[in-house]
Formats: C-alpha cells, sequence, structure tokens
C-alpha cells in the first residue's frame, strides 16, 4: 500500500500549466508547483511520450518557480507488520519510487527524497532520487522510473518525503515533472 497521499496528482485543483496554490496531501514549501494534464500538449508529456505504462490524467510539474518544493510527513504505523516492533528489529524495508523527467533536451529535473526520522524528529536515513538529466532521456520529453530500496532504521517513527524541482535554464516554466510517487513499507522474515 502507498503510505503517500495524492501521490500520483489526480487529487485537488490544476490540470493546466497554470500554477496552483495548495496540492492535495502535499505541503507546498516553496515555489509555485502545476499540476499539469497529460492531455495539455504544448510540449508537455503526454500519454504519447516515455512515462507510466498506465499514466492518470496528471502530473506534478515545477510551475514557474525556479525552485518548488512539496512535503509530505508520513507517520510509521504504530502497529501492524510495519509496525515499530517490526521497525526497531530491523525487519521492516522500503521502497521509494517515482517517475521523474523533464522536456526535450532542458535540465529542469526534480529530486525525489525520503528521510526517516526518530520519535524527536532527528534524522536517522535520506535516499534522493533523480534528477533524470536530458541525456537520461535521450533528450526527449519523457518521465523515467527511479527506485530506492533499503530497511527503514531502526527507531525510525515517521518519513518525510520532498519532490524539489528546480529551473536550470533561463525559461519561463520550470520543467522537472513527477508522476506515481510512492512510500511503502514491507516486512522481511524475522532475523535469529
Amino acid at each position: 500500500m502507498n503510505l503517500l497521499v495524492n501521490g500520483d496528482a489526480e487529487r485537488g485543483a490544476g490540470g493546466t500549466a497554470e500554477p496552483v496554490g495548495q496540492v492535495v496531501g502535499w505541503v507546498v514549501r516553496q515555489g509555485a508547483p502545476a499540476i499539469i494534464g497529460y492531455d495539455v500538449g504544448d510540449g508537455y508529456p503526454t500519454p504519447a511520450d516515455p512515462g507510466p505504462g498506465a499514466p492518470g490524467r496528471r502530473f506534478f510539474s515545477g510551475g514557474n518557480s525556479g525552485v518548488t518544493s512539496l512535503v509530505q510527513e508520513v507517520p510509521i504505523p504504530a502497529t501492524g507488520p510495519a509496525g515499530h516492533r517490526a521497525v526497531d528489529a530491523g525487519r521492516v524495508r522500503y521502497v521509494l519510487s517515482g517517475w521523474l523527467g523533464g522536456y526535450a533536451a532542458q535540465e529542469d529535473g526534480v529530486r525525489l527524497s525520503v528521510e526517516f526520522r526518530d520519535r524527536a524528529g532527528t534524522p536517522l536515513a535520506l535516499s534522493v532520487l533523480g534528477p533524470v538529466t536530458a541525456e537520461d532521456r535521450g533528450r526527449a520529453t519523457a518521465l523515467l522510473e527511479r527506485s530506492a530500496e533499503a530497511a527503514v532504521p531502526p527507531g525510525a517513527r515517521s518519513a518525510r518525503v520532498q519532490l524539489s524541482f528546480t529551473r536550470s535554464g533561463s525559461g519561463a516554466s520550470n520543467d522537472g515533472y513527477a508522476d506515481e510517487i510512492s512510500l511503502r513499507l514491507t516486512t522481511t522474515g524475522r532475523h535469529s
């Protein structure tokens, strides 16, 4: 199960290239993101471009700000198979994944990160994906899948997931793109 709310950009305002003030499930920490429809065209990703196999209607972008940042705080479940006892015993792993990309030969991009924190909010571990470069994309408009998997550090009680879009050129749009953002926990066998 995806622990993130609205990791697919399908909920709330948006659908055009115009920036939005709020994004369901996320806190806008910096800039003004846009939630763009795959049907907008005009150089933005479409279902015909490389991307998720079954994309929804919309994806995240950096809007028109030089730097745009979206954050979601995720509590680690207290009970259950991936609860605190299993985390502290080293039996819980996470998979952070997302489709990240950009426009044509531009180097605008997006980083996806997860930072696990203890009860006091002290960082315990960090994993960062991206950005996907123009060379990675073959200088084409595309979103490529990226993922990281590791053990949730013992003592972790929350995870901070962040999307950071950065405009590298002088254009008006921040053409870092992201879709299908996911954080999943799985339980491994008992350690002896």
